[in-house]
């Protein structure tokens, strides 16, 4: 990976450390902006989540959960998710381009969530056990969140995960905790099976943005990602 700024010209590799990637000024300005938007994104969730808790929407008859019975396997999403989310902040800790890929999609990724989550209105499926996560439910607000639904959060970020990691191993490891997370809150009745199937979709999407933003610029050769 090869980053062009200016009159400088700095090959930013998946091994390549924090110091030498913050020398590049594209690089720092879109690492700012990524993570601004984030922090704006974050800040919008209670009201926005609180104001989805009080609409009313349509409930699905998913022959998947009617075939399951709602059993409570908090404990396994749980611990999968934020596996995955140590073993990014690890990468991320040696590679910039990683957590600059990563942060920049998952806000696209908030997003698309933002938006399809307000045109798709959908009350709780049937059966819906509360999914205990503290960390992920300090995002929400006060008041626990049931028609947080299309598309499923947990699973696209695991995905997400997935297509952004750079190392083998870490994409069969996410993929892993992806595919067994989006059975699980189909077991819980936390998602409609159409929220689950619908989430790697969005992950790509979200990335192939991403990927088109940080890496196209006038001052920005990219010969490989």
């Amino acid at each position: 990976m090869f980053y062009t700024s200016g009159m400088n010209s700095i090959a930013i590799k998946p091994n390549y450390c924090w110091a030498t990637a913050w020398q590049d000024k594209l690089f720092r300005k879109k690492i700012l902006i990524s993570v601004l938007l984030l922090t704006i994104l974050f800040s919008g969730y209670p009201a926005f989540f609180q104001y989805l808790e009080r609409r009313s929407g349509a409930t699905l008859n998913d022959v998947v959960l009617n075939a399951i019975p709602p059993t409570d396997v908090s404990v396994p999403i749980f611990l999968f998710i934020w596996s995955t989310t140590l073993l990014a902040i690890i990468r991320a800790v040696k590679q910039p381009l990683f957590f600059l890929t990563f942060v920049n999609a998952y806000c696209v990724l908030c997003i698309l969530r933002y938006l399809t989550l307000y045109f798709v209105p959908l009350d709780a499926p049937k059966g819906l056990i509360p999914l205990i996560d503290p960390i992920s439910n300090m995002l929400y607000g006060k008041k626990f969140i049931t028609k947080d639904l299309f598309f499923s959060g947990h699973t696209s970020t695991l995905f997400l995960f997935c297509l952004s990691f750079q190392q083998r191993l870490d994409k069969y490891f996410s993929l892993g905790t992806a595919l067994l997370v989006g059975i699980l809150v189909l077991i819980q009745h936390v998602h409609y099976t159409i929220d689950v199937i619908a989430a790697p979709f969005f992950a790509f999407l979200s990335l192939i943005i991403s990927k088109k933003w940080i890496f196209s610029s006038p001052n920005n050769s990219i010969n490989h990602y």
